[in-house]
């Protein structure tokens, strides 16, 4: 069997060896430029934080090269929208350049409607030198990504960045006299262009000049007019090192109040785990020592609280086979979610490795599958179930094909508005592939090893007629334990949650991660503790039917996750369209269902540790 397994990973890696390269940063070895080395733009897609709905560049009628070039994507990048491409802008290393001219273009109808649009909707440009984004030097001295397509001024008319003035900033090797990119900035400039003769690119502007430049009229967009497109470009020498060239671009938000917040997070989270560990750890052993002693004592029959269902606590849930399949589901997300964050602490997935984060995380999802099977089979056979064959099937099938028909759905949508965010055809299919082509295969390996193993023994034995459950009071329901239970694990996130929505719905790079890991080691701490908790105080009230209930207590949160989503949706986000505010909360609900899996099994493993290990320290007659 080991070498069954070896043999399918080493196929695997064959088959996603394409794929591979985008665990690698781009540019990890720098590039060395000499004077006169020519350098080529490309450009990325158009994005817009209001719609959501990025768009590839040559979308809009801008200038266009003799043949467009696709540069290579990996899985991450397709998924994210983006689509590389090469571009007219192009110039040399450290020799400056005046208002060159692109191309002129004529603008028809449509594209005068498409340029309004995506003016009025905030798109902005995204161009890439040096696999660095192109960047606006906003008056607080951060850098904001890309720059506008144009502007409205006043009585409704719209105009155009036809002038991109870019500066290049360069690191350079006293020794070698060869230089490296540190810095790409563009100031865009809307300019009404004036010319005698066109001669293409050879053309002589009588608006470029330093004197007429800052003073000339700006390009309006409307059908039948002639935009000329032009650029600078000039060089400037940077004391920034290659290694540090992505510092700059990662100071987006204020640090000082992200720093504080999350330290100000984690002592309080902190102090709360050590309280309830500490409460927990002298009311069990206090507990423990009472049963021991009236046994010693045979005053067995005075005793009163979790020790009274001991013959109960153990029998299995109802629809125990779903309860395997989503425990055993947690595991897989746990196991790669803890992988992908190794993996960002080492710097593999850094901002300069475009889709290498979702990269990680698909393949990563597809390989934990084995410990997903695992897992769910070594719970199934505890409660002594012999359909193993059709839970690892629910296994396989149940938390992605949700996820696929929810995504399936967006991704119709987004294919309805003719955005580049669609995924094509081809990375469906490889998606497709992922799932059912290894996934399933090592789903199946893993429960097959599972169920092999010993079955789990129970440290009492069940009675064979159930215990009847005292009525509880209004506060110890299942409902309003369950709400209860989610609060204090969403508490753990809150701060660092507003920071990853504002990197992913705001357009801005999330490098956290080190504070990220952090918080995940919280996370799964308070997720295990506030279940033990409450299942003793549930197990105290004589209520024994825990399993399910430990799951959705720290699975709550997500609702919470879900809830704190819709209220920044309508308190920082401009979204107006419907289709984007489709998107938002399609995306969020796979978020949260994905949050609850993975908070769910956790407070359920740790609350099965915590009642196997009080109910085996006591003597039972």
């Amino acid at each position: 069997m080991a070498s069954l397994l070896l043999l399918l990973l080493l196929a695997v890696s064959l088959l996603l060896l394409p794929l591979a390269h985008s665990f690698y940063l781009p540019g990890v070895v720098p590039s060395d430029f000499q004077t006169g080395d020519p350098l080529h733009v490309k450009v990325n897609k158009l994005s817009s934080t209001k719609t959501q709905l990025p768009y590839h560049y040559y979308f809009l009628n801008y200038c266009k090269p003799p043949k467009i070039i696709n540069s290579a994507e990996n899985l991450g990048e397709v998924l994210r929208g983006d689509r590389i491409e090469n571009s007219v802008y192009s110039f040399k290393m450290r020799i400056e350049q005046f208002c060159q001219v692109a191309c002129r273009v004529t603008l028809d109808a449509e594209s005068a409607r498409s340029f309004k649009e995506k003016i009025d909707d905030q798109y902005r440009v995204n161009m890439i030198l040096d696999n660095l984004p192109v960047a606006v030097l906003s008056q607080s001295q951060f850098y904001e990504h890309g720059f506008q397509v144009g502007f409205k001024g006043r009585e409704d008319e719209y105009f155009i960045n036809n002038h991109l003035s870019f500066k290049v900033k360069y690191h350079e090797d006293p020794v070698t006299d060869s230089a490296r990119i540190v810095g790409f900035e563009v100031i865009p400039i809307s300019i009404n262009h004036k010319y005698e003769n066109w001669d293409g690119n050879n053309t002589q502007l009588t608006t470029c000049n330093s004197k007429t430049q800052n003073n000339a009229a700006q390009e309006r967009i409307s059908a039948g007019e002639e935009i000329v497109f032009t650029y600078d470009v000039s060089f400037e020498s940077s004391q920034i090192k290659w290694a540090s060239r992505w510092d700059t671009y990662l100071l987006m938000n204020d640090n000082q109040i992200h720093w504080f917040s999350i330290i100000n997070s984690l002592i309080i989270v902190l102090f709360l785990s050590g309280m309830v560990a500490m409460i927990m750890m002298r009311t069990l052993y206090k507990d423990i020592a009472s049963y021991n002693q009236l046994d010693t004592q045979d005053e067995a029959f005075e005793e009163t609280g979790w020790k009274l269902v001991h013959g109960d606590v153990f029998r299995p849930p109802s629809n125990y086979s779903l309860l395997c399949v989503y425990a055993g589901t947690g595991i897989q997300v746990l196991g790669m979610t803890l992988a992908t964050m190794i993996f960002a602490l080492l710097g593999f997935l850094s901002p300069a490795n475009r889709g290498g984060l979702m990269t990680a995380m698909v393949l990563l999802w597809v390989f934990t599958g084995l410990f997903a099977g695992y897992s769910s089979a070594r719970l199934y056979k505890m409660f002594k179930g012999t359909q193993w064959k059709r839970v690892t099937l629910r296994t396989a099938f149940t938390f992605p094909a949700i996820l696929f028909t929810i995504f399936f759905v967006l991704n119709a949508l987004i294919w309805c508005e003719k955005s580049s965010g669609a995924v094509p055809f081809g990375t469906m299919f490889t998606l497709m592939f992922l799932w059912f082509g290894i996934s399933v295969p090592l789903v199946f390996i893993g429960s097959y090893l599972g169920f092999r193993k010993p079955a789990i023994e129970d440290p009492i034995k069940t009675n064979k007629i159930p215990r009847q459950i005292p009525l509880r009071a209004w506060y110890t329901k299942p409902i309003f334990c369950i709400l209860i239970g989610g609060i204090l694990p969403f508490g753990a996130v809150f701060i660092e949650l507003f920071f990853m929505l504002t990197s992913i719905w705001l357009n801005q790079f999330y490098y956290m991660f080190g504070f990220l890991f952090i918080v995940f080691v919280i996370l799964i701490i308070t997720c295990a503790e506030i279940t033990i908790v409450l299942c003793y105080f549930q197990l105290c009230s004589e209520d024994y039917n825990w399993w399910w209930r430990s799951y959705l207590t720290a699975g709550s949160s997500a609702l919470y996750l879900f809830l704190y989503s819709g209220f920044y949706f309508f308190t920082k986000l401009e979204i107006t369209k419907l289709v984007s505010g489709i998107l938002y909360f399609g995306y969020m609900l796979i978020g949260s269902y994905t949050f609850f899996v993975l908070t769910g099994s956790t407070g359920f493993y740790g609350c099965l540790w915590f009642v196997r290990k009080i109910y085996s320290s006591v003597k039972i007659d």
